[in-house]
C-alpha cells in the first residue's frame, strides 16, 4: 500500500464498494502513520458518501473533502477547491473517491494535469456479482468509457466482489477469477482484494493481491 502511487484515484460502477474501499484504504493509510486526505468527488449517487462520515474519519487523521457546500444531508452537485490543496501538498496521502460510470468520472476532467505518468494509480474496483461487470468484455467496455472521460488510465485492479453482509468466500473466489482474467487480457495488475474483517480467515492464503480487511463504515448496522 505504501508503495502506490501518492494520489489514488477510486472508480469502478454503481454498488461495486468503491467508496467502502476508499474509506477503508484511507483508515488503513492513516493507521500506518501517514498524513491522508480523502476527497469525494461523486456528485452524482447521493447513497454512502464518505463526506457523511466525516467527523468520524477526522477523529482518524483523515482530512475528508466533499461538497462546497456544508449539507451533508443533501446532494449537491459541486466539488470543493479545497481539493487542490492535497493535489498540490506532496505531504499528502491523495485518495480520490469519484463517483460511478463516465458520468461521474467526468469530475476528474478538471483535475487532469496532475494524472500524469507515474504520478498517480487509478484502482477499478472490481465486482462480479454487479451485472455490468460480470465478463471481461462487460469490464474493458466499462473502464474504456471512464478512461476516455477522465482521461486518465486504469493502474490497478480491485477483487471487490461481495453481496454485503451475506457475502461468500466463493463470491471472492469468483471475482478473483475475472479480475485475473481481466489482468490477464490487460496487462494491469491484481492489486488488492478486499473482504469483510470476518471472512478473511476463510480465504486461501496464495491468493493473488494484498488483501485489505473491509470494515463497513458507510452502512448502519441494520443494514444487510
Amino acid at each position: 500500500m505504501l508503495e502506490d502511487k501518492r494520489i489514488r484515484v477510486i472508480i469502478g460502477h454503481y454498488g461495486s464498494g468503491k467508496s467502502e474501499f476508499s474509506v477503508n484504504y484511507a483508515v488503513r493509510l492513516a493507521e500506518m502513520g501517514r498524513k491522508v486526505a480523502l476527497a469525494d468527488l461523486d456528485v452524482v449517487n447521493m447513497y454512502f458518501r464518505s463526506r457523511e462520515k466525516a467527523k468520524e474519519l477526522e477523529g482518524l487523521g483523515i482530512k475528508v473533502i466533499g461538497s462546497q457546500v456544508n449539507t451533508p444531508a443533501i446532494e449537491v452537485p459541486s466539488i470543493s477547491a479545497e481539493v487542490y490543496a492535497p493535489l498540490q501538498d506532496s505531504s499528502y496521502d491523495l485518495i480520490l473517491d469519484v463517483g460511478g460510470d463516465q458520468v461521474g468520472a467526468r469530475a476528474l476532467g478538471r483535475y487532469v494535469d496532475y494524472f500524469v505518468d507515474g504520478k498517480y494509480d487509478m484502482f477499478f474496483i472490481l465486482n462480479a456479482n454487479r451485472a455490468e461487470t460480470q465478463t471481461v468484455d462487460k469490464v474493458l467496455e466499462y473502464m474504456k468509457k471512464i478512461e476516455d472521460v477522465s482521461r486518465a488510465k486504469v493502474t490497478g485492479l480491485v477483487n471487490n466482489t461481495h453481496l454485503l453482509k451475506a457475502t461468500t468466500v466463493e463470491d471472492i473466489l469468483r471475482g478473483q477469477k475475472l479480475a485475473l482474467e481481466v489482468e490477464e487480457k490487460t496487462g494491469i495488475e491484481l492489486k488488492y482484494v478486499s473482504a469483510l474483517e470476518s471472512i478473511i480467515p476463510e480465504l486461501p492464503s496464495d491468493l493473488k493481491g494484498e488483501i485489505l480487511p473491509i470494515k463497513l463504515f458507510l452502512r448502519d448496522e441494520w443494514m444487510l
